[in-house]
Parts: structure tokens; C-alpha cells; sequence
């Protein structure tokens, strides 16, 4: 293995443990190599100047199956800006060394005592969370997304006190409530980005569901949740306007995801053509940006929700809000029911998620890549089918 290296794979046995250290360059003389006959692979990335290196087993690292726990061997996992905003300590308060990864799908191979939902062999996924109190209201509601004690499904700690880790691992270990199941339509790469990505979209829209209008949507940002949301605002009958500050997309949203309609916010001219004139926009951009000429779009009564995490404040006037009866709400992924929805809603329907497949020695340079939106519209690791050793 080359000294610097930014993606290291180690293999593991599932049964053995892991201590993590920080370091800032690698030797192939460090690297610990451990055969066995049923291996965990565990990866860890460069990020802010940092490499974080197994150096030796000592402390457990996937926890031991509990009664109503699913055994996972990954398959595919998505990639997207959570990974990056929290390997950069962004956005909450990143726990390092950190293995990120969610919008994870994958095999059922073992299963807890208590499992009724699965079988060994099933196609299942796992998106944001991992675990809730299941006690407080938003957990009796089914929006256990939005419950004070959730667990994430990496940079969390579970009930055992333990860290989360995320999908950057060959298996994983998960309370079957926190599982859904994969349909036989859909293909386990185009199912990874609905796990999250997809969710988020869907969790917002799904209340104008069987409404019987046809209602004027707004999808500001047309990245790897925006195209999603296009697609799903189209699946439920909405007439579809993608926003985006520059015309390099056009095309794309036009001829290939089927929008409507498509609106330069750069642009003043188009901008004040397209005044109070729709009932919603998806604002999916994950970046800081402006949100005040974005209102004027809206309709009186017409909601913002905003999906995309930004890493600073974002700024409106108040008195556009008041005299317009605007609405500016946000909505966090969605709830477990809500991601066995997408899944369902994405088969029933057959949609496709627009994904670019690579391996796991790409990751850095995805991860790059992600970074100038280079990618079109969703990085999907090919876990199983990567090189391990």
C-alpha cells in the first residue's frame, strides 16, 4: 500500500475487534492483515490533513447480535453531503476516528432471536437513523426521525454506549425496525440513493398526495436529492419548474428528467416573470445561499421546505413572509414508514435513479468529484464488487 494513502481497506474478522488512531501518513509495515475465514471490511477516509489507521484489535467493533437484530452483509451504499459535512466536522459535532455512510443496501445473512420481518436472504436497506427512544411522541407517531434520542446510523452512540459506524464496512448490524425491505422490482444500486436522498425528497411531497391538483412545483438545486425530487413531483402529477443559477443544467432537466419548466435564478428578467407563481419549491442545495429571491416564486400560502443542510446561516426578510403568507419549513429525511413508501412509490412506478457505479479505490476521488457537482446524479459504491484485498 503507498505511503499517503487516502482510502485504506483492512480486513477484519467480524468477530474481532479494532482500536483506531489518528495519523497523517502510512507505511505499508503499519498495516495489520488479519485472514480469516469470515471477514469484515472496515474503511476509513483522509479528510481535513487526517488519515485514521487500524493499528490493532482490541475493542469490539460491530456489537453482538441482540434478539431483534438483522446481520447485513453490504451489497451498495450511496454517497452523498452528509459524508462530507461530517468528515470536515461541518455540521454537528463530528466523533473521530469516523466511518460515515448511510443510504446502505444489502443481504440479510444472520438473524436475531426475536426477528419476525426478514429472512436470511432478504434484500433490505438502512438509511439515516439506527435506532430511538420508541417511548416520546414523534416515536408512537411513526416520525421516530424527529425523536430527541435518536441514534444515527454513523457519528451517533447506541444504547451500549458504543459509537456508531457507518456503511464504509463490508457488514453491519441493525435493530430490524430500523430495516426495510428492498423490492423484488428494484435493483439493490438504484434502491442505495432512495435511503436517504430519496426519502428526503419524498417525506415533505407525500402531503400533497392524492390531492387531485395539479399543483406548480419549485426544485431548487438539481443535485443527487433534487433530481429525485423531480422525478417524484412528476410521478404525483405536479407541473415541475427545476431552479438553478446557471442554464449549464437546462437540457438535463428538460430532456431527461421530464421537468416542465426551468428557471434561471441568476436571471432577474425570469426570475420576476416567474413571481408568486408556485405552491412549493424543494429547496435541496447544500450550500449557503441566497433564499430571498427564491420567496418571490411562491404563490400566497406557498411553502419552502428546506432539505439541504447548509454548513452556514441562511438569511430572508420577515416582512415578505408576513405579507405574503409564505411559509419557510424544513423536513429531516423521513420516518421508517416513509422510506418503505420511496421504495414501493419508486418500484410501483418504475423510476430510475440517475447514478454513475464505482468502486471502492474511487471513493476519494467521487468524493472530490461530489464536491464540484460532478457527478450525475448520485455516487453508488459497488461494495461487493470491489477489491478488497
Amino acid at each position: 500500500m503507498p505511503q499517503n494513502s487516502q482510502l485504506l481497506a483492512v480486513s477484519l474478522s467480524v468477530r474481532d475487534s479494532i482500536l483506531l488512531k489518528s495519523a497523517t501518513s502510512l507505511d505499508d509495515d503499519v498495516m495489520p492483515s488479519t485472514p480469516c475465514a469470515h471477514d469484515l471490511t472496515f474503511w476509513n477516509f483522509h479528510t481535513s490533513a487526517r488519515v485514521y489507521l487500524v493499528i490493532s484489535k482490541r475493542e469490539s467493533y460491530l456489537r453482538k447480535t441482540g434478539p431483534e437484530d438483522v446481520v447485513i452483509k453490504v451489497l451498495y451504499r450511496g454517497m452523498d453531503h452528509t459524508d462530507l459535512h461530517q468528515m470536515r466536522n461541518e455540521v454537528h459535532s463530528t466523533n473521530y476516528p469516523l466511518v460515515p455512510g448511510h443510504e446502505v443496501v444489502g443481504e440479510v445473512v444472520e438473524l436475531g432471536s426475536e426477528v419476525k420481518k426478514y429472512r436470511v436472504g432478504d434484500m433490505v436497506g438502512v438509511g439515516c437513523i439506527v435506532g430511538s427512544c420508541g417511548r416520546c411522541l414523534s416515536c408512537n407517531s411513526n416520525t421516530e426521525q424527529y425523536c430527541n434520542n435518536r441514534i444515527f446510523t454513523y457519528n451517533g452512540i447506541y444504547k451500549d454506549g458504543r459509537p456508531t459506524q457507518g456503511g464504509f464496512c463490508s457488514a453491519m448490524i441493525v435493530h430490524q425496525k430500523f430495516v426495510v425491505r428492498i423490492p423484488e422490482k428494484l435493483s439493490p444500486e438504484q434502491a442505495a440513493p432512495l435511503l436517504c436522498a430519496g426519502v428526503t425528497a419524498y417525506s415533505p411531497l407525500r402531503q400533497f398526495m392524492g390531492s387531485g391538483k395539479v399543483l406548480n412545483a419549485g426544485i431548487l438545486g438539481l443535485g443527487g436529492v433534487g433530481h429525485l425530487g423531480v422525478k417524484i413531483a412528476k410521478a404525483m402529477g405536479h407541473h415541475v419548474t427545476v431552479i438553478s443559477s446557471s442554464d449549464k443544467k437546462r437540457e438535463e432537466a428538460l430532456q431527461h428528467l421530464g421537468a416542465d419548466a426551468f428557471l434561471v435564478s441568476s436571471n432577474a428578467a425570469e426570475m420576476e416573470e416567474a413571481a408568486n407563481n408556485l405552491d412549493y419549491i424543494l429547496d435541496t442545495v447544500p450550500a449557503l445561499h441566497p433564499l430571498q429571491s427564491h420567496l418571490s416564486l411562491l404563490k400566497v400560502d406557498g411553502k419552502l421546505f428546506l432539505v439541504g443542510v447548509s454548513p452556514k446561516p441562511l438569511q430572508f426578510d420577515a416582512t415578505d413572509l408576513i405579507l405574503g403568507k409564505k411559509n419557510i419549513t424544513g423536513s429531516f429525511i423521513g420516518s421508517m414508514e416513509e422510506t418503505q413508501e420511496i421504495l414501493d412509490f419508486w418500484a410501483e412506478k418504475n423510476l430510475t435513479s440517475m447514478i454513475e457505479i464505482v468502486k471502492m479505490d474511487y471513493v476519494n476521488k467521487a468524493f472530490e468529484r461530489m464536491e464540484r457537482s460532478d457527478v450525475r446524479y448520485r455516487f453508488v459504491v459497488d461494495v461487493a464488487g470491489s477489491n478488497l484485498e
